[in-house]
């Protein structure tokens, strides 16, 4: 299988954002967002989907974390869509459930070419420290949209909202090494009867 990288920029007057991605890394990040939250979260994306990935990423903080948050969602989704290629030869589906401590996450992926976030999570709480738990609805929505992945996000159980957001971005991180797992008994076919699995 051909080198997985990928790296994309994104301008606008509210953000500017830079990601390297490779799908078939180790598991090191270097992540700037200026969120520090935020970059402890992608790291567990990083760290259990054994990706390489840098981010760096300056936005207009001083109004609110809406925007860069948003936007790297879209920035890393655009990444993963250029990075998983035609998707030929590889699992497709990935699932993973994570406990910590009291909570339970559940994450379903597939990489079906088609958009489609089901954030069915519910935060005690409304932030992290001073990070808005809420953006993490709008971190998926961005990558779903960008990356053409069909991505269901649950929360089976939990108190603690640090717990919860952990369990997601574990979950997260573990069912999307499944899904771009080289499959070899698909023997380099696209895993769908119409043959692609491209917009």
């Amino acid at each position: 299988m051909n080198p997985r990288q990928a790296e994309v920029e994104r301008n606008t007057l509210e953000t500017q954002i830079r990601v390297t991605l490779n799908l078939d890394g180790s598991g090191q990040a270097d992540l700037h967002t200026g969120l520090p939250f935020l970059d402890h979260m992608i790291h567990q994306i990083v760290r259990h989907g054994l990706f390489d990935m840098h981010i760096q990423a300056q936005g207009d903080l001083d109004i609110d974390a809406h925007h860069t948050v948003e936007d790297i969602g879209i920035t890393l989704g655009q990444a993963f869509a250029r990075a998983v290629g035609d998707k030929a030869g590889i699992q497709r589906y990935g699932h993973a459930y994570v406990p910590l401590d009291e909570a339970l996450s559940r994450v379903v992926v597939d990489l079906s070419g088609r958009p489609g976030l089901i954030f069915a999570v519910a935060f005690p709480r409304a932030q992290v420290g001073d990070f808005d738990v809420d953006l993490f609805h709008e971190f998926f929505q961005g990558f779903v949209n960008h990356a053409q992945v069909t991505l269901h996000l649950d929360t089976l159980r939990g108190s603690n909202t640090h717990h919860i957001a952990e369990t997601l971005f574990k979950a997260c991180g573990r069912a999307l090494r499944m899904a771009v797992a080289p499959d070899p008994r698909m023997a380099g076919a696209v895993p769908s009867t119409k043959g692609t699995l491209t917009l």
